[in-house]
């Protein structure tokens, strides 16, 4: 290290941020031990100025970087517009509104539905899935199987003496994100964010952290998804997290189910829920979704659809919000062959990465090929490669932000205990960043849950090359005996033997039948447990175990699931901040970059004034684009043309066809460009084929502009574009 005695401009160059955050703290230990000998000022100003100057430094150096960044995202005026132009609103707004629930307006619907065209085309038609439609209600039964009742939950805290709620996971993020955000700020030598508003006195003030301590609360942030209950209650108590507003203690994180329950039907006595997911209708229907694609594997099954999740503390918009459209796919697959048919098509897709193993280090994602991800292990298997490289390139395609967009590795502790491997797609916003589409490998842990407990049997089967010749336990039934024993329960107390077949009619879960037979053996007798969930007493007389020599020709199996699950109104989201901008020199004149396919409408039709000469052009213009299923817009009011180009812009409208005084003449219109400004000049057929083109993603502006020049004339006649 440079000697700090009297640091020249190339002592303090040679120090790093962190070299120069440990100075600045060493200094400062100097000047205290210094005063605390009550030395004269003029002994202790030397070190002091030494202390400024090191400060100086370390300010100019975060200034650099602060400058080098991207200017801060402006979401309040963005807001502003989206409810300006009724994007979105929240729901029963006049009563009110009910946190987490929200409307969404024509440009909204638009641009939503616009989306889901695009999924159903990118996945539903291109792999060939079978799409579903499932029910809203779920009666209790099938979500207490799948695990639901017992597991959808998340903790959350409570102000100890308002009793504000909060999720608990997020308090901790919003809380160590802001104590960062204070300290970059202070660091600065600006004033922290929380100290600046009205009237919350009580709130902590932020301080200059330590780099050991600014360390520990980001690895904190990028594990914090692997703190559940004795840990989470910890991290909050060892960080002193407190509630931002008041500064008061929370109490101990408790579990919250997340299922809006209700009753079906008018006794009250069949209890359901709204769905918390779009899956279990996929498979419940296995069955027949299976006969439907005439019992060949693989295949998928996709569905869209609203579910229901009662937040603790929706305080995100559209991205924390209780009820909200999903699009899932469950792909099936023999458990033992993942690989894909189609993996090579995808296999040089770069992707960043975030392995679990780099988010315990804090290391950041890594750009690699899925090739190279699946090759290595990073990735578990080609099926789950070839959905986590096609879920990368749909969100590029709509307008996703690739250098804002991360596959994030499933953590041990947030893995489901049957899981084989989980990614998430998260996506950055000013929110930071955020779960938008997960891809899970499932293992077979829904249907063989379904099976059990139903008693139907949700398997593939496959013939096999050579039979299998062998010697076997098996399991016979004494209908006869069987079922005048159990009457109406008979098929509930075959399901639990059912439910030990492990592939044919003639493969079993040995194990166990020998461990029956040997206790009706011993008993005459046997105490199991049915799919209705009652004990019931089978005795020798009614089962027969015995072993046979077997061959096996076609063998059983259940299927493992690949489950992309796709959060449609927090893509929605993203979208909007990834395409939204101001033009430059004027900040009162916003743009949503949509690209042309998922625009709400996808060209401005607008005559240059109310002159009836242009009706006939208007109604030529819109007949065409309609004719080709263009979605357009005619803005013939009295504002300029400036101007009405502007409020199209603040749709995301793409292109604006423009009727003059020459198409009187020749029958030509202009065409502009909504980011660039530009604008040809051609005839309606050809400017109505260009736009219809240019929204079927078939050519591009830049194909436009090598074919047309630059049509200027407009630009200068009627108000800047």
């Amino acid at each position: 290290m440079p000697d700090l005695a009297d640091p020249s401009a190339a002592d303090l160059a040679a120090l790093d941020v962190p070299a120069l955050e440990a100075a600045i703290v060493q200094q400062g230990d100097v000047i205290k031990a210094l005063k605390s000998r009550k030395l004269p000022k003029d002994e202790v100003q030397p070190s002091v100025d030494r202390l400024l100057a090191l400060k100086a430094e370390l300010a100019a150096r975060i200034a650099a970087q602060g400058a080098s960044a991207a200017p801060k995202f402006d979401r309040q005026a963005l807001e502003s517009l989206l409810a300006k132009r009724f994007f979105v609103a929240p729901s029963f707004l006049i009563y009110g509104g009910i946190a987490g629930l929200f409307d969404y307006g024509p440009p909204g619907c638009a641009l939503q539905n616009n989306i889901l065209s695009i999924w159903r085309q990118h996945f539903v038609l291109e792999e060939d899935m079978l799409e579903v439609e499932c029910t809203n209600l779920t009666p209790e039964a099938v979500l207490k199987t799948s695990g639901h009742v017992d597991r959808f939950a998340d903790y959350m805290v409570k102000d100890s003496k308002t009793g504000d709620i909060f999720r608990a996971d997020h308090l901790v993020k919003q809380v160590l994100q802001q104590r960062l955000e204070d300290d970059r700020s202070l660091r600065l030598g600006s004033a922290a964010p929380s100290d600046a508003k009205k009237g919350k006195a009580a709130k902590p003030k932020g301080t200059i952290l330590e780099p050991a301590v600014r360390d520990q609360y980001e690895l904190v942030l990028e594990t914090l998804d692997n703190y559940q209950g004795d840990d989470l209650a910890k991290l909050i108590s060892d960080l002193e997290i407190r509630a931002p507003e008041t500064g008061n203690e929370v109490t101990k994180p408790v579990l919250f189910n997340l299922m809006f329950d209700t009753q079906i039907g008018p006794t009250g006595q069949f209890k359901g829920f709204l769905r918390p997911e779009t899956a279990q209708g996929h498979f419940l229907n296995f069955k027949k979704l299976l006969e439907f694609n005439n019992e060949q594997m693989p295949f998928a099954s996709a569905s869209i659809g609203k579910s229901f999740r009662n937040e603790i503390s929706p305080r995100q918009g559209l991205l924390r919000v209780r009820e909200f459209t999903m699009a899932e796919i469950e792909h099936y697959v023999h458990p033992d062959r993942k690989a894909h048919p189609r993996f090579d098509e995808v296999r040089d897709t770069v992707i960043p990465l975030y392995s679990a193993a780099a988010q315990l280090a804090a290391a950041g994602p890594t750009k690699m090929t899925i090739g190279e991800a699946v090759d290595s292990g990073v990735v578990n298997n080609q099926t789950l490669g070839y959905f986590v490289a096609r879920i990368f390139l749909f969100l590029v395609r709509i307008g996703i932000d690739p250098a804002r967009l991360r596959f994030r590795q499933h953590l041990a502790n947030e893995m489901a205990h049957y899981a084989c491997d989980c990614w998430d797609a998260e996506i950055q916003s000013s929110y930071g960043w955020i779960e938008s589409v997960g891809c899970a490998d499932r293992s077979a842990f829904d249907l063989t849950a379904h099976s059990k407990k139903t008693g139907e049997k949700l398997i593939a089967r496959e013939t096999l090359a050579e039979p299998i010749v062998r010697d076997a336990l098996l399991l016979d039934i004494n209908k006869s005996k069987f079922g005048p024993a159990f009457k109406k329960n008979a098929k509930a107390v075959q399901g639990y033997f059912e439910a030990l077949q492990l592939g044919s009619e003639d493969e079993w879960d040995e194990d166990k039948l020998a461990e029956l037979d040997a206790k009706l053996k011993a008993d005459g007798k046997i105490q199991v447990t049915g799919t209705d969930g009652n004990e019931y007493t089978v005795t020798s007389d009614m089962i027969k175990i015995y072993r046979k020599n077997i061959k096996i020709s076609v063998r059983e199996y259940t299927p493992n699931v690949i489950e992309p699950s796709f959060g449609i109104g927090r893509i929605l989201y993203a979208l909007l901040e990834h395409s939204y901008y101001t033009r430059e020199g004027d900040e009162q004149r916003a743009v949503f970059s949509f690209p042309a396919a998922v625009a709400p409408v996808k060209a401005l039709v607008a005559p240059i004034s109310k002159d009836v000469k242009f009706e006939p052009f208007i109604k030529e213009i819109v007949t065409s684009l309609r004719r080709n299923g263009v979605a357009n817009k005619v803005d013939d009011s009295a504002g300029s043309i400036g101007r009405r180009y502007a409020r199209n812009d603040e749709l995301g409208t793409p292109f604006a066809v423009t009727i003059d005084f020459q198409t009187i003449e020749d029958s030509t219109v202009t065409l502009r460009e909504r980011d660039s400004t530009k604008q040809i000049r051609d005839t309606i057929p050809v400017v109505a084929g260009i736009i219809k083109d240019l929204v079927d993603e078939r050519i591009t502006w830049a194909d436009v502009m090598a074919k047309h020049p630059v049509f200027v004339a407009q630009e200068v006649t009627g108000a800047t574009a």
